[in-house]
């Protein structure tokens, strides 16, 4: 009696990528992309100064890239995009707003921080330093840039009341400033 012939192997599933310990070097090596959505209540940084908007969701995606460079080695770049939806308050009206961020830039990664200062110094790109391990938190990095694209002060375009006039304060104009001489007199008619 002969042994049984042992099923062939399946191949090993491939494991879904983490876009908290992103392989940046091997994602950007395989022009990888990523794309999802979290709620916008999991970014506890960017909501300390700009709460969600009702369920807002972040809806974000990531795509590596290895870009050949004549004479020299190959760049390693990450272009992220993200938008959300977050609650302000109208620094005109002083009204609720609610505003839609939007983020998207391109980074491109090089060995260490001494490097990625040099080169930001140099050139218009986005230079970061490889993360250690070679793992990127996704998550962080959309959440940073979420931050960076809030407004410094929130305005409606167009507020939906009407400015409020403030009450029973005179004009400017009215109000004239007192005259120094007018009140020299008053002093020299005054008996000692």
């Amino acid at each position: 009696m002969s042994a049984p012939v042992p099923a062939p192997a399946s191949p090993p599933a491939s494991r879904p990528v983490d876009p908290r310990q992103l392989s940046l070097l091997r994602f950007a090596e395989t022009t990888g992309t990523l794309s999802g959505v979290w709620p916008a209540a999991d970014l506890v940084r960017l909501g300390a100064d700009a709460p969600p908007a009702g369920a807002a969701e972040v809806h974000w995606s990531a795509q590596g890239e290895r870009r050949a460079v004549a004479g020299d080695s190959p760049q390693t770049w990450l272009h992220v995009q993200a938008h959300t939806e977050v609650e302000q308050v109208c620094q005109r009206c002083l009204g609720p707003m609610t505003l839609r961020l939007d983020a998207q830039r391109s980074f491109r990664f090089v060995r260490d921080e001494e490097e990625a200062t040099r080169l930001d110094e140099e050139s218009e790109d986005d230079v970061l330093a490889l993360p250690k391990r070679g793992l990127l938190d996704l998550h962080e990095l959309v959440e940073d840039e979420l931050i960076l694209a809030l407004p410094i002060v929130p305005r409606h375009e167009t507020c939906p009341q009407p400015l409020p006039l403030p009450a029973n304060e005179p004009d400017e104009e009215e109000v004239a400033p007192p005259n120094p001489f007018q009140a020299l007199a008053v002093l020299k008619r005054k008996p000692n």
